[in-house]
């Protein structure tokens, strides 16, 4: 008897699946919200990009970013930066620019000038592959270190969900993988534009954990392994999800 006939079909299961590599949040969605997405009429994400297009021309960003070379920027976020030390964000880098640059305080991050801003930059992205950050080794691993401790009331990991239980169902909803190529992204339960560390805070607050400081080096170290894990997968900003 063949080692697949005597073990059963979980091992091919496991190697079919592996050899799969990340799947983005939209392939678990209905056609319906697929669709919404897909339509940039539709993708109420959109009004932000739009926004954003009209501040990068009034805050003087197009000044020394032609928004044609763009293309490719937000895939290679989070970035080493040389003066920090360790990763940066692209909202990091965009309140940077406008501090140093332009002379003005930097945008609260989950401001809607700030998301408007990076859903423009990162939307000339779209479609390209997440391609992460070589100098970032470190700082994915304390992230990895982060997503699989167990956190909270509950008790509970990021891996616990977007791993083990990723395609199952919890109170009657798809568990994606947990990528964050979308992001920002419009969220149908928050009627709103959010960002990825908006979407990281609601689920340490969800497992009854002390959320992570915005823009904070646990923040940015998780971020980086979160990209790093969905490395290839297309930038989709901006994403729908439910």
């Amino acid at each position: 008897m063949s080692p697949w006939r005597r073990q059963g079909w979980l091992p091919l299961l496991a190697l079919l699946l592996g050899a799969a590599g990340p799947r983005s949040g939209f392939e678990t969605m209905t056609p319906e919200l697929q669709a919404m997405q897909r339509d940039d009429a539709g993708n109420p994400g959109m009004l932000s990009v739009l926004e954003g297009e009209a501040l990068f021309a009034r805050e003087g960003c197009a000044a020394c970013h032609a928004a044609a070379a763009l293309r490719g920027v937000a895939a290679r976020y989070p970035a080493h930066d040389a003066a920090r030390g360790g990763p940066i964000d692209l909202a990091g880098r965009i309140a940077e620019c406008r501090e140093q640059r332009a002379g003005r305080p930097p945008l609260p991050r989950e401001s809607q000038p700030m998301l408007a801003l990076q859903s423009f930059v990162a939307h000339q992205s779209r479609g390209l592959p997440i391609t992460p950050d070589p100098r970032l080794a470190e700082a994915r691993a304390e992230g990895e270190r982060l997503f699989r401790e167990r956190r909270g009331q509950l008790n509970l990991s990021c891996a616990q969900c977007h791993e083990t239980l990723a395609g199952g169902r919890l109170a009657g909803a798809n568990i994606p993988e947990g990528h964050p190529n979308g992001y920002p992204l419009y969220r149908l339960e928050w009627q709103a534009l959010g960002s990825l560390q908006r979407r990281l805070r609601g689920c340490f607050t969800g497992v009854r954990a002390e959320p992570l400081a915005p823009g904070s080096p646990a923040a940015l170290a998780l971020e980086a392994y979160l990209f790093g894990r969905a490395a290839g997968l297309p930038i989709e900003t901006p994403a729908v999800r439910p």
